[in-house]
């Protein structure tokens, strides 16, 4: 069911064969994207044919990349609620604010759809053992889907990581490997094990499938608001895979003639503890320069390098958005915002969005009648 054709250097063009396992682009140092024959997609699903099958991200399968639906491993995901948060917007100033909560999917956190396609496609090409560095939830999840699957998973994470994640990967069977330092620490640790033991690294755009899982989110988005796309778009960005995956899904359903031209203002929030993005942002740069020093209470957001920097800063470009970070005080009360006047306990990253939009909508950048979404990457409780 799948129109996937073949893998593409999301800087120099060059082409990659889907039937051979890859990583990244080795002479540009760059993501590699899934492409599709979307006039044939196109042809075969329609929206009622799509809206109709059982509900989670699989039923996207022809913008999927995964060939034979048997190596599907598959523990619920998708399909996360579209809330409209009357009471947190009329209440601030916002008359159309809505929140995509991600809190209820699998391990609960959005990085199930990205490891759900990650270790699916990595089983229908013969992957037996799989690493990844991780703040925390990108754990969780690999540990949870390769548990599912029957092979092996080795995560390294700091280890002032929550401790639930912690205990989600123990318990699940997986390898953990307790690091001192931040994700970036993490991620050389997990790349010289990959490349002594030959286990398959899916760290953040390393590898072109975890991006297609976090692409669902953008489809679905489109559908919730009934094929015509909010306004502004507010994303907490660590390694960013699903502000891109999204933008990725928006022209991917123009191409089948699903929605127009039109697109939302993409915004990366990030913490001011930690914010490559918005300093490379503001100096109108390509790519991102590391982050000295890094130190958030949202784990997701102590990213101080993104491996897809220079699409991250692509999309804000294209889309005319911003970049802006938040204070972690800001992030507390507008997570205990969101919780007494939605009755959501979400995400310090998902909180940072809201309150991102607190200040864009005092700067004027956001106007009180504009169709705003926040996103919410997972449940507030994992990081009790």
């Amino acid at each position: 069911m799948s129109t996937l054709t073949h893998l593409e250097c999301s800087h120099c063009g060059d082409n990659y064969e889907v039937s051979q396992l890859q990583t990244f682009c080795q002479e540009c140092n760059t993501p590699l994207v899934a492409r599709y024959d979307l006039e044939a997609a196109g042809k075969k699903m329609t929206k009622e044919i799509v809206s109709n099958r059982p509900r989670g991200m699989w039923r996207w399968r022809e913008l999927l990349p995964v060939i034979d639906l048997n190596n599907i491993v598959s523990l619920g995901e998708g399909d996360s609620p579209l809330l409209i948060a009357n009471r947190l917007g009329k209440g601030h100033g916002f008359f159309n604010l809505y929140i995509k909560d991600e809190s209820g999917q699998p391990t609960g956190s959005f990085k199930a759809r990205g490891l759900a396609m990650a270790v699916s496609k990595a089983i229908e090409l013969g992957v037996r053992e799989i690493v990844v560095p991780t703040a925390g939830n990108a754990g969780g999840a690999l540990s949870a889907y390769a548990a599912k699957a029957g092979i092996t998973a080795h995560i390294y994470m700091p280890k002032d990581a929550p401790n639930v994640n912690i205990v989600e990967v123990e318990i699940t069977g997986a390898d953990l490997h307790k690091v001192d330092g931040i994700i970036s620490d993490a991620g050389k640790l997990a790349g010289e094990a990959a490349r002594e033991n030959g286990w398959f690294d899916v760290s953040t755009l390393k590898e072109p499938y975890r991006l297609e899982g976090k692409k669902t989110m953008g489809l679905e988005v489109a559908e919730d608001f009934n094929w015509q796309l909010p306004d502004v778009i507010i994303y907490p960005t660590g390694g960013g895979t699903g502000l891109i995956g999204m933008w990725k899904a928006f022209q991917e359903l123009e191409a089948i003639g699903w929605i127009g031209s039109k697109r939302p203002r993409m915004v990366s929030v990030q913490s001011d503890g930690c914010a490559p993005i918005v300093r490379a942002f503001d100096q109108k740069s390509e790519t991102a320069l590391f982050w000295e020093n890094a130190n958030t209470i949202a784990a997701g957001l102590r990213v101080p390098s993104a491996f897809g920097d220079r699409m991250i800063l692509n999309t804000l470009y294209e889309s005319g958005g911003r970049a802006i970070a938040v204070s972690d005080e800001q992030i507390l009360l507008a997570q205990a915002k969101i919780a007494t006047l939605e009755g959501l306990f979400v995400a310090p990253e998902g909180a940072a969005t809201f309150a991102a939009a607190l200040n864009l909508l005092d700067e004027g950048w956001i106007q009180k009648d504009e169709k705003v979404l926040l996103y919410n990457t997972g449940t507030g409780l994992k990081y009790i």
